[in-house]
């Protein structure tokens, strides 16, 4: 689908749906014509395009810099996440009502990972593995449990499931705390390379029923914490 098209769809506004389609075929970084010029190019009011702008900018895709114009940011997984969390508290959702999306997501990156060539991605999935071997620190675990996953979906070669799985981790990182793992660390470390083992050797089916694993030990823990989904960590 094309930028006209997505902006077509999704928009009834059509003075947004053009704004939209005009900055989506410029560069991130790349400055905006001024109001005066841009009211003329789309046939519209410059209070009108104002208040797109203004639309547009409270959700991260404009910058507005003083003295010097309107630039495109582009849609960043932070912006989204912020909203995202809005959205949460607006629906009264809990922390755990979206673990099971995050789950979904990791399960189609393993599928589509272990269907990749992709050798840089997988090298860091090890070296991730590598750092949980290495350190007993609760801090140093979660930072190597964050950059295994993160390759994992890299190794997808996914923009969509890269982003959504940007935009959870935003909410998620703001709302839990770490879990502290000193008698679960041995099984962290079986279940990740579990899913490293497969993703390596090309196995669609065992990636994803690792996944499966590594989420079922999850909600294991949620379970016997005290604090239930209040006090987890996404690993």
């Amino acid at each position: 689908m094309t930028g006209k098209t997505w902006a077509a769809a999704f928009f009834d506004d059509e003075v947004m749906a053009a704004l939209t389609q005009k900055i989506l075929g410029m560069e991130r970084g790349k400055r905006l014509p001024s109001e005066r010029e841009l009211a003329s190019e789309l046939g519209v009011s410059r209070t009108a395009l104002r208040d797109r702008l203004s639309r547009l900018e409270s959700m991260g895709i404009l910058e507005r810099r003083t003295g010097a114009g309107t630039f495109v940011r582009g849609l960043q997984p932070e912006s989204v996440s912020e909203s995202l969390v809005l959205g949460l508290m607006a629906s009264q959702m809990t922390v755990a009502s979206i673990r099971s999306v995050r789950f979904a997501l990791e399960r189609q990156a393993a599928f589509e990972a272990a269907q990749r060539v992709n050798h840089i991605e997988v090298a860091r999935m090890a070296v991730a593995l590598d750092r949980m071997d290495a350190s007993d620190d609760n801090a140093e675990l979660y930072d190597a449990d964050l950059a295994f996953h993160r390759a994992l979906f890299a190794t997808s070669e996914s923009p969509a499931l890269i982003f959504f799985a940007d935009v959870l981790h935003g909410v998620l990182s703001r709302t839990v705390q770490v879990l502290a793992l000193s008698e679960d660390r041995v099984r962290m470390r079986k279940l990740h390379r579990a899913i490293y083992e497969a993703v390596a050797k090309h196995d669609p089916a065992e990636a994803m029923k690792a996944v499966d694993a590594h989420f079922a030990w999850l909600e294991e823990l949620v379970a016997a914490d005290s604090s239930e989904t209040d006090n987890i960590s996404v690993l």
